[in-house]
């Protein structure tokens, strides 16, 4: 079915198609903004976005789904880049430039990345859907981190550099989110250095 096509196959007039998972997002992020998450459905979405749920879930197994992206791409990604770093550069430094490198988001994408990250810390109705990402998340970092220490992923190394790494993250999108005019790479940078001193 082409975008900008209903199930029905009838185009939606006036309205150019919606041609990427990001127009989508947008669409969905204007919605929650207007009605709230919980009350705005995925049929509210499929219509405002020009398309019909069969398109929608093409681009998101759920509504719950859409504040996260391509999530499940970018920690593939995380996963090569961790793999790609020397063994003599220091894990700490490893840690650092893959969060912040994880978290890059352009410049244009700012607005959005912003309502985005809102929703995944503020809505109640996706804390349990945020739980298995960050769980996800951390396990791509344990695995790397048990690599490097030659230990297992679920030991208590690994594991709780993932947690604290993971909180370094969630403090600076505290940050980043009170105060507009600050830059997210460097609040990233400064959580793991302040991490690393006083833990050192």
């Amino acid at each position: 079915m082409e975008e900008g096509m209903t199930d029905q196959g009838v185009s939606r007039a006036g309205r150019k198609p919606i041609t990427s998972r990001a127009e989508v997002e947008h669409v969905a992020f204007e919605l929650f903004a207007r009605q709230g998450f919980e009350r705005t459905t995925v049929d509210d979405i499929a219509q405002a976005a020009g398309i019909g749920r069969r398109t929608f879930f093409r681009y998101f197994p759920s509504k719950n789904d859409i504040a996260w992206g391509d999530f499940d791409g970018e920690l593939a990604r995380m996963r090569t880049q961790l793999a790609g770093y020397p063994p003599d550069v220091p894990l700490i430094d490893v840690i650092r430039e893959a969060l912040v490198e994880f978290n890059r988001i352009d410049p244009d994408e700012a607005p959005w990345h912003r309502r985005r990250m809102e929703l995944i810390l503020t809505t109640p109705a996706l804390q349990a859907h945020s739980t298995l990402r960050y769980t996800a998340w951390r396990q791509v970092l344990a695995d790397f981190v048990a690599t490097r220490l030659d230990v297992a992923p679920d030991s208590l190394a690994p594991q709780a550099i993932a947690y604290a790494t993971l909180g370094v993250a969630l403090a600076a999108y505290e940050q980043w989110l009170r105060s507009p005019g600050t830059e997210l790479s460097e609040l990233l940078s400064a959580g793991m250095r302040e991490l690393s001193a006083a833990i050192g």
